[in-house]
């Protein structure tokens, strides 16, 4: 147990350190991390951060690293077979968070979750009077590999699953709902399904019930994939667990339902959105996972280069006009808007926003939630935000005509509004606001700017492969436009362990940007089709997603097959 009136040990005083200078740890949080471990005489300090969901596993583990002076192992490196002889119980083992991984006629060497546990290595050498060889690895993957070894080579899941019980569940008796949902099985089944989404970077998790199962898939760089699930019989209970985290009605089965759930797991502080809608088979539910901490603000990093960025910048230097940002849900609308209030947001400017919902936090933005069921509506907001003499306006998404007039008016009187627009393509943003039914007069002299985006998958920059493009390739693809040279170089996935065997790793958007200008003008008083004003952009120099994709391609940041994913060439 660690006095807070002595300072740490030597080892634990680097590890802290280390995970404080980081940003890993707060000071708060240590603090807090003590004051538990007073309560308890077997939890070290290593393994509560990681239980009180202070720090991941993963940054407890380099953590450790530096201050022991240890590898970590790589969870391939553990045997099927455990080399520990008999006489090492597996209590001791999965108390300890302790795995054999090979021995010699002189060592054993073993990885364990806190090497500073000095009775590990003591009791070792007593049993097995070998030398005692210690690394680091993770408790999760420690405990997988020993459920290997030792028993039925069952997952996490399978064995959460086994604590359940075979009791039936009954979805009409609510108080047993509650009790269920409250169980340590159930917590961990949902806690398992969260575990997995953020270790991996999910951006949503996906729970369906079908007739005979139930299926959990994770949203991973816009990409759905399955992951382990709990049984049928656990669906009433699991989705419970989930709408009393996110303070839903759990009697309502009939009608969708809307929550916020705030969660601090493996270090991280989420705030998870989440929707249920009722099915043939029972409720669906789809968590959105927002991470404040990981959100990049950076238009660079975000994947604005070349021409796009510098337009765009341009136009969010002026002071009045609406710049419109265009693609279907998912293509990372939001967070080029909240890079773009980022970029804009200074000490001589007052922003306010209106939003459904409110994604993420920005210090110093005024940012007002729209709720339907009290009547503020976008409109309504809006008509109130004008009289709070605001420097720029950022509407979520123009949803109608009304919201869309506001917005207009709002420009026309000095205001710069930014927003959104479900379209396929910057020319077609036009069309839909003449379609809404605004004229043609106030578009073309409020609007400045419509940015149209994808967000393609990045390769992974450990093990993306390089190949030379065939001359068919260049051909029916048009590449030479992007080089002189006939030798073109792109590249493919392979998969490592650091992007999960899947070769990508991150996404990043790839862009078309239509400058209002003259020419574009008289086309839109004209009320010439998408088509053609998109044609001329093209005449005028505007560089299209797909060839932006291309040009991404050849420098190695995606492949040709992103791009055509989630484009089609004009």
């Amino acid at each position: 147990m660690i006095n807070l009136e002595k300072p740490l040990p030597q080892p634990y005083q680097v590890f802290t350190e280390h995970l404080l200078h980081l940003g890993k740890l707060s000071e708060s949080d240590l603090h807090k991390s003590k004051r538990v471990q007073q309560t308890t005489d077997n939890d070290t300090l290593p393994y509560l951060l990681v239980k009180l969901g202070l720090c991941s596993e993963q940054d407890v583990a380099n953590a450790l690293a530096i201050s022991c002076q240890m590898p970590i192992v790589n969870k391939d490196a553990y045997p099927d077979e455990s080399p520990l002889p008999e006489s090492v119980s597996i209590r001791f083992l999965k108390h300890y968070h302790l795995i054999g991984l090979s021995k010699t006629a002189d060592e054993i060497v073993i990885a364990v979750s806190d090497p500073e546990e000095r009775f590990i290595t003591e009791s070792l050498i007593l049993a097995t009077d070998k030398k005692i060889i210690t690394k680091i690895g993770l408790p999760s993957e420690i405990n997988a590999a020993l459920e290997k070894q030792y028993g039925e080579g069952k997952s996490q899941m399978d064995l959460a699953v086994s604590n359940l019980g075979d009791t039936e569940i009954d979805e009409n008796d609510l108080e047993h709902l509650k009790d269920l949902a409250s169980e340590a099985p159930v917590i961990k089944m949902v806690n398992l399904i969260l575990q997995k989404a953020i270790e991996t970077g999910a951006s949503d998790i996906h729970i369906e019930p079908f007739e005979q199962r139930l299926i959990v898939r994770l949203r991973m760089d816009g990409v759905l994939q399955n992951i382990d699930a709990p049984p049928v019989s656990s669906i009433a209970a699991v989705i419970s667990r989930i709408k009393i985290m996110a303070k839903l009605n759990i009697a309502e089965r009939r009608l969708p339902q809307d929550g916020r759930i705030k969660l601090q797991m493996l270090g991280k502080e989420l705030d998870l959105r989440v929707s249920t809608v009722p099915t043939m088979y029972g409720e669906s539910i789809v968590i959105r996972l927002l991470d404040q901490e990981n959100t990049v603000l950076d238009f660079q990093a975000l994947g604005f280069t070349g021409k796009p960025l510098e337009n765009f910048t341009e136009i969010l230097t002026r002071p009045h006009g609406i710049i419109l940002i265009t693609g279907p849900t998912g293509s990372g609308k939001s967070t080029s808007l909240y890079a773009a209030l980022a970029q804009l947001n200074t000490s001589s400017r007052k922003i306010i926003t209106v939003e459904d919902p409110v994604e993420y936090q920005l210090e110093g933005i005024n940012q007002i939630q729209v709720k339907p069921q009290i009547e503020l509506t976008f409109a309504r907001a809006l008509r109130s935000i004008v009289r709070q003499d605001p420097d720029v306006i950022m509407i979520g998404e123009m949803r109608d005509l009304e919201t869309a007039k506001i917005a207009v008016q709002s420009a026309l009187t000095g205001h710069l509004v930014l927003s959104t627009l479900h379209t396929n393509n910057a020319s077609g943003g036009i069309t839909r606001l003449l379609d809404m039914g605004l004229e043609e007069y106030l578009l073309t002299s409020t609007v400045n700017g419509i940015l149209a985006q994808r967000l393609v998958r990045k390769l992974c920059e450990h093990c993306k492969q390089a190949y030379q493009a065939t001359a068919e390739l260049i051909k029916s693809m048009k590449l030479e436009r992007f080089s002189s040279s006939t030798d073109m170089t792109l590249y493919q996935p392979k998969g490592c362990e650091h992007c999960g065997q899947i070769g990508y790793k991150g996404r990043l958007a790839i862009l078309e940007f239509l400058p209002m200008n003259d020419d574009i003008r008289r086309l839109i008083m004209e009320r010439k089709e998408a088509g053609e004003i998109h044609k001329l952009a093209v005449k005028q120099g505007m560089l299209t997603m797909a060839d932006d994709g291309f040009m991404k391609s050849l420098k190695g940041l995606t492949t040709l097959e992103e791009v055509m994913r989630v484009t089609t060439e004009s």
